[in-house]
């Protein structure tokens, strides 16, 4: 018998967000502003504490990052909160989850589906509304 010794290398999350970010379509914060009057779906990813403590934009939905996929799969939840006919946008802190995750859709096969490059905190720092 032939042993065969196979290395996998694990790549790492720096990797698999570069990977993404290459594949995927962004829009800077500013040029979402022009987005933002299509009324498409904004989808903020981040988690409750970073809602709680840096605030929300007006106008997203939440979707927990942890969730996003199960959420995306169930036809109860897309039908009545995300319009399928307009482009999907999500964001969270700074990039990196948003990133892999508008992956991830487009894994699932969502066609229409973007993130915000520099994400919340360059939204926050902008001219974008922010609630509490």
């Amino acid at each position: 018998l032939i042993n065969i010794i196979l290395i996998i290398k694990i790549k790492s999350s720096q990797n698999l967000v570069l990977e993404a970010l290459f594949k995927l379509k962004q829009y800077h914060h500013q040029k979402h502003l022009t987005y933002q009057k299509k009324q498409g779906n904004l989808i903020d990813i981040r988690d409750v504490n970073e809602l709680e403590n840096m605030g929300r934009k007006k106008n997203s939905l939440n979707i927990h990052r942890d969730f996003l996929e199960f959420w995306m799969d169930s036809e109860v939840y897309t039908s009545n909160k995300i319009n399928m006919n307009k482009e999907i946008v999500l964001f969270c802190v700074g990039a990196l989850r948003s990133a892999l995750a508008t992956k991830f859709l487009k894994d699932m096969s969502y066609k229409n589906v973007s993130h915000i490059e520099g994400c919340f905190v360059s939204m926050k720092n902008s001219s974008f509304k922010v609630i509490k």
